[in-house]
């Protein structure tokens, strides 16, 4: 069995040296820099919108904690039917996330949904961890391990359908009015994931009070998410202070492990078909942040003046030996270094070390082989375009004759 694993591990690896990495593999920590998690987040907390994936994985978290409750429920010898018969008959009706793990029958489960369909088990995390690890500053990791154990759910009850709540807003999360990209709004600030600490046993109400905290956050009127109006939750009828009593409120606690999987599976696929794209486009063919190639555009249009400046200069004062003139290759190759870099969000000095940009002007290691891959092939054509334009520039003022006015 563990041979069957390597092997299989092996071949994983192997595949990943000739191809992109998927947002699966990204979310679930199995790659590596500059195109690991962190990465990710970095990028959409430039563009403003670091809420989604906060959000996902809290809500991650939040599955986690209820799947850990429903295990030490069938570890103590209890069923899920007895010690919670309000979600039983729930889960049994409309389908849950997670049928295997409360027991459910086969034919009352629906097959595991996109966004955790493919997550690693615990043996594929310890072998990738090391690569996740690496590079992160001191971020704290806060998405436990996830099971293979994911069924689909429709979407919760508590969505409710009117339009009329909340004016027409954007088609995405990704294109809110308000929001302002960090490069522009330097002022603020990221607010981590909660993190839900298991010092004891887990009780029914940690889960009210783990869905109650990501309500207040993300989905209450003033919560930092967009959703479509079918998937808004306009309110939380249960307390994490006070325990349900009456069979109404019974009924709705049954909700709370699958209250938020609907939405997170449509944050899930507006990253996947939104983000995801644009941040490969910008860590796999690139190595700068939006910040430093505007400061290397603004350096090389001012390296280039004075380059140019300068030949005139030569040129008008006809400074003699005419060779002199061959010195202009040294403004000339960092202005024109610095425009490309710009143009391509490239530089190849700092790919040729192994280096891409995490913030601005701080970078890291690459280590993802088919990123290092693609961008040492970009690098290369970049020196060969910065070469020829430098070579071209120096020979055109080299050659223009000297008239002293």
């Amino acid at each position: 069995m563990d041979d069957e694993q390597s092997t299989q591990q092996e071949d994983w690896l192997n595949s990943r040296k000739n191809r992109l990495p998927s947002f699966t593999e990204v979310l679930s920590r199995r790659t590596r820099p500059p195109v690991d998690l962190f990465m990710f987040y970095l990028f959409l907390q430039r563009e403003g919108a670091e809420d989604i994936l906060d959000f996902w994985l809290d809500v991650q978290q939040h599955e986690n904690l209820c799947r850990a409750y429903f295990k030490d429920v069938r570890k103590s010898g209890r069923t899920i039917k007895d010690d919670w018969p309000q979600y039983w008959e729930y889960a049994r009706r409309r389908g849950s996330i997670y049928g295997t793990v409360v027991g459910l029958q086969p034919n009352a489960m629906k097959r595991s949904t996109t966004s955790t369909g493919e997550m690693p088990n615990d043996q594929e995390k310890n072998a990738t961890a090391h690569a996740s690890d690496e590079k992160r500053g001191g971020q704290r990791s806060t998405t436990p391990g996830v099971d293979k154990e994911y069924i689909s759910s429709a979407s919760p009850p508590t969505a409710v359908n009117s339009p009329d709540f909340d004016p027409p807003r954007s088609t995405t999360p990704f294109s809110l009015s308000g929001r302002t990209p960090t490069l522009f709004n330097l002022k603020r600030a990221s607010r981590a994931p909660t993190v839900i600490p298991r010092s004891a046993a887990i009780t029914r109400m940690d889960l009210i009070a783990s869905a109650e905290r990501i309500f207040f956050r993300y989905l209450s009127p003033s919560g930092t998410i967009y959703l479509p109006p079918a998937l808004r939750i306009h309110t939380f009828p249960l307390s994490s202070t006070q325990e349900p009593k009456s069979q109404s409120d019974l009924n709705m606690m049954a909700h709370i492990p699958d209250m938020f999987h609907a939405q997170k599976e449509y944050c899930f696929r507006a990253m996947e078909q939104d983000a995801f794209p644009r941040f490969l486009r910008s860590k796999a063919f690139g190595n700068l942040t939006p910040v430093s190639a505007l400061v290397r555009l603004v350096v090389g249009l001012i390296v280039l003046w004075i380059g140019l400046a300068v030949a005139f200069a030569l040129i008008f004062l006809d400074v003699q030996p005419k060779s002199k003139r061959f010195f202009l290759f040294i403004p000339f190759a960092f202005a024109i270094l610095f425009l490309i870099s710009h143009q391509y969000e490239l530089d190849p000095i700092l790919v040729f070390l192994g280096q891409s940009e995490s913030t601005p002007f701080r970078t890291l290691t690459i280590r993802e082989p088919y990123v290092k891959k693609l961008l040492l092939g970009r690098a290369i054509w970049v020196t060969t375009l910065v070469a020829t334009c430098v070579v071209a520039l120096t020979l055109i003022f080299w050659a223009v004759p000297g008239h002293r006015l």
